[in-house]
């Protein structure tokens, strides 16, 4: 069952301005203390949308230098470094008590409709949504299934590779693009971790906050085309290494057509608890 609602995740994207360069925005409400990356990155997108005009999301770039709190307040700091016809560049750093717990570079984009050149990679088969697992990803608080059998709590090694159809179903989520990428950059932040620890013999992400120590240390989202959460999209991601105390993994959505729509990066702590 999730622990957060789509009600709460999509209000934490009302940012809202409280002096000239200064926002604020709600916590999700969750039984949890520490506020999850993926609530950070949409807001992010959130202001970016509110900041610019007539421009979307390229990529956000994001550095978590310390752990938030749910129930403290968020200060958003948003620095204008360049407005042009086509492009726009934010620096973002989100603090607490004077404390920052979130830093990122947001790049903007006039949604540009025709293009001489284009390719991509191909969709990976990954069947109908229909026929994957229906799975609780419990901070993504709506319909996810996932393909290929994949656990990430299952502490026998598999190869570093997870993927999952997700859409939203309860409700269309409107026109607005910022909606849906902050939507998907919330969900990219989740299951990185898992996937890293996959080839690991007798842990998993089963075991974040008992026996070993996982955090997010920086995440990369990139847009490349229009999409809408609303309709399924597949987010199909790997681990290329594990190593230093550090994972990294990367992976792209594409929608149900096969369009690359996204592409994102993260690096993770894990270390056992009991290491200093």
């Amino acid at each position: 069952m999730a622990v957060i609602t789509l009600d709460d995740l999509l209000g934490c994207l009302d940012v809202q301005p409280v002096r000239p360069g200064v926002w604020t925005a709600p916590n999700i409400e969750m039984d949890y203390p520490r506020i999850f990356g993926g609530q950070l990155l949409a807001q992010a997108v959130a202001l970016g949308a509110a900041t610019t005009e007539g421009k979307v999301v390229k990529s956000l770039s994001c550095l978590f230098p310390r752990e938030g709190s749910t129930t403290d307040p968020l200060e958003f700091e948003v620095e204008e470094i360049q407005t042009g016809r086509t492009f726009a560049l934010r620096r973002i750093r989100a603090s607490q008590h004077g404390k920052a717990i979130f830093a990122a570079m947001l790049s903007m984009h006039v949604l540009e409709h025709v293009s001489a050149f284009e390719h991509q990679e191909h969709a990976p088969d990954s069947g109908h949504p229909d026929e994957a697992a229906a799975t609780d990803m419990s901070m993504i608080p709506w319909t996810t299934r996932v393909t290929g059998g994949a656990d990430l709590r299952d502490p026998a090694p598999a190869p570093p590779r997870y993927a999952f159809w997700t859409r939203v179903e309860d409700r269309p989520l409107g026109d607005d693009p910022a909606v849906h990428q902050a939507l998907l950059a919330h969900a990219t932040d989740l299951t990185i971790v898992g996937t890293v620890l996959l080839p690991v013999e007798g842990v998993s992400q089963a075991d974040s906050y008992h026996t070993l120590h996982t955090a997010v240390t920086s995440h990369t989202v990139w847009f490349h085309r229009p999409f809408r959460l609303d309709e399924w999209c597949l987010i199909a991601q790997h681990s290329p290494t594990l190593a230093r105390a550090r994972g990294f993994g990367q992976g792209h959505a594409f929608d149900a057509d096969g369009a690359l729509v996204a592409s994102f990066a993260q690096e993770c702590m894990i270390r056992p608890i009991n290491q200093g």
